[in-house]
């Protein structure tokens, strides 16, 4: 069974930088697509960014404005989002998935796991 642990949230300030970090296990990590969703208070569970399974495409929502940058790593089985600028409204709960499929249909389709999440809370 494939498992996804994030980790690296935490409460900072406006302005401040942050990496999340998700480690996969429970399959071959390299046939999966790996993707980051974020869930704010009262709302829905959003697409922050995907990233294909030979780290060669990403893709971002159009609300991260370069502020946000998607890697992995298959050799050490992990997945990294790196913010900046952090501004109040990317406070949120952040998830790390994986998928068979594209990572392009991961935002669309929805992924087929998930971690537990790592909260990210930004002061102003």
């Amino acid at each position: 069974q494939v498992q996804l642990v994030e980790s690296g949230g935490g409460l900072v300030q406006a302005g401040d930088s942050l990496r999340l970090s998700c480690v996969f296990s429970g399959g071959n990590f390299n046939g999966y697509a790996i993707g980051w969703f974020r869930q704010a208070p009262g709302k829905e569970r959003d697409f922050v960014s995907a990233i294909s399974r030979s780290r060669d495409t990403t893709y971002y929502a159009d609300f991260v404005k370069g502020r946000f940058t998607i890697s992995r790593d298959n050799d050490k089985n992990m997945v990294y989002l790196q913010i900046v600028n952090l501004k109040p409204e990317d406070t949120a709960v952040y998830y790390c998935a994986a998928d068979r499929g594209s990572a392009q249909a991961m935002g669309v389709k929805g992924p087929a796991y998930w971690g537990q999440g790592t909260q990210v809370t930004v002061s102003s």
